[in-house]
């Protein structure tokens, strides 16, 4: 139902800035949350920060204050501002997609796109 691109992603140093991004094929109007997770080599996926329709941003407590999740509608795509990047904030980040309106009936469904890589040199 929707298909999810990441770009962004590449090589840091420790205190520095990536903005990843993440195009949907779809009006993300139509998406009741879309989000962030990723993960790191022998760990479990984990959420980094996620933005639900009529609530506030959620993040991972490792990432407040770091980290900004924003959408920008007009170009169906949302975005991950990552600032004082840490060593331990390297891994594949994923973007994610779930409940898509879809002529009326939601798909409950979580779609993922294919992951960017982010790592961060001490």
């Amino acid at each position: 139902q929707v298909q999810l691109v990441e770009s962004g992603g590449g090589l840091v140093q420790a205190g520095g800035s990536l903005r990843l991004s993440c195009a949907a094929s779809r009006s993300i109007n139509s998406i009741n949350a879309m989000g962030w997770y990723r993960q790191a080599p022998g760990k479990l996926r984990e959420l980094v920060a996620r933005s639900t329709t009529g609530a506030m941003a959620n993040y991972a407590d490792s990432v407040k204050g770091r980290f900004t999740i924003s959408r920008d509608n007009a170009k169906n795509t949302i975005y991950l501002q990552m600032n004082s990047l840490k060593p331990e904030d390297t891994a594949v980040y994923y973007c994610n997609a779930v409940g898509v309106w879809v002529g009326g009936v939601i798909d409950v469904s979580a779609y993922w796109g294919q992951g960017t890589q982010v790592t961060v040199s001490s």
